[in-house]
């Protein structure tokens, strides 16, 4: 990636900014990519995101095109990515003719809106088509408990993996809800209860309170 800042200026006056700056945008992009396909999320994507939250203004597809060198239909499909998932807007200035895009940088909405978006796209579909497999073994009008023994095994083998993706999905919709009210407090008191009922000695200890310490 190029090192100066003078590639995304065409959206907008240069701002004043150091070698510094521009290395420290250029590595945050380039862990956010590699921090995103290590969760399995496209890594330009993230990447396009986390130069947009770092410059902090709208840029063009040609100016993101420039500093993440990445090709045109790459740059579209992914703001065209990040747009469906409200995460970056569209806009045209009135004194240009080219679409600018600008990302979400309240950073309690952006996970809000990407833990919602996983849920949709990925967790409830894996469930559903988990259970349409599990399904399959028990012909209409059957029972599970009537079929051959191997087929009763395979199903209860596919239940736990339901139950597992189930239990994801729940800690999901538990979890949205209080990123969505930016409840830092209470996440940290329910990330300490998890972490504390994961120690070894955790069953000789008493479970932390979770009372409103306000």
């Amino acid at each position: 990636m190029p090192s100066s800042e003078s590639s995304v200026s065409e959206s907008a006056p240069s701002r004043p900014s150091s070698v510094r700056h521009a290395e420290v945008v250029d590595r945050l992009v380039a862990f956010w990519g590699t921090m995103a396909s290590n969760w399995g999320i496209n890594r330009t994507m993230a990447q396009v995101y986390a130069l947009l939250y770092c410059v902090g203004r709208p840029l063009t597809t040609d100016a993101i095109m420039d500093r993440l060198q990445i090709s045109r239909g790459n740059a579209n499909m992914n703001l065209r990515a990040l747009v469906d998932w409200d995460l970056a807007e569209k806009t045209r200035p009135a004194d240009s003719r080219k679409d600018h895009y600008a990302a979400e940088t309240d950073i309690w909405t952006a996970t809000a809106r990407i833990i919602e978006e996983r849920e949709r796209r990925e967790i409830r579909p894996v469930r559903d088509r988990l259970q349409s497999i599990a399904d399959h073994l028990v012909p209409e009008g059957d029972r599970i408990e009537d079929r051959p023994e191997a087929d009763r095994q395979l199903h209860d083998r596919l239940q736990t993996l339901i139950e597992l993706v189930e239990m994801i999905e729940r800690v999901s919709e538990a979890l949205l809800p209080l990123v969505k009210r930016r409840d830092e407090a209470l996440i940290r008191r329910l990330l300490s209860l998890a972490q504390s009922a994961g120690r070894p000695d955790a069953a000789d200890r008493p479970p932390p309170r979770l009372e409103d310490d306000a």
